[in-house]
């Protein structure tokens, strides 16, 4: 779950979710919606990637890209679920209260 948040902690990368939403894109047509270079949105890709929040597949010289969005999902439900009452919390800090 950490890579999912990891990857949703950068505003580009959150916005290459949005669009994805609408449907796949090729990694041309994404690149063109940022002002980054085409190295730096590579590597926004890989995050993605890692996190298995996208499904890349080539199609000729172009790689498209699509949402994989219960992975999204799962992550999500995973950490409100963490709030639930009942739910351990293994770093937990214990207080004394008097």
């Amino acid at each position: 779950m950490s890579q999912v948040f990891r990857a949703l902690s950068d505003p580009t990368r959150r916005r290459v979710l949005q669009l994805l939403r609408k449907g796949p894109m090729s990694a041309g047509e994404l690149s063109d919606k940022f002002d980054v270079s085409k190295p730096t949105m590579s590597a926004h890709f890989a995050v993605l990637k890692e996190a298995d929040l996208v499904h890349a597949e080539k199609a000729g010289k172009s790689v498209i890209y699509h949402l994989k969005l219960t992975v999204l999902e799962d992550a999500l439900l995973g950490f409100v679920g963490s709030f639930s009452p009942g739910a351990e919390s293994s770093g937990a800090i214990k207080k004394d209260h008097p």
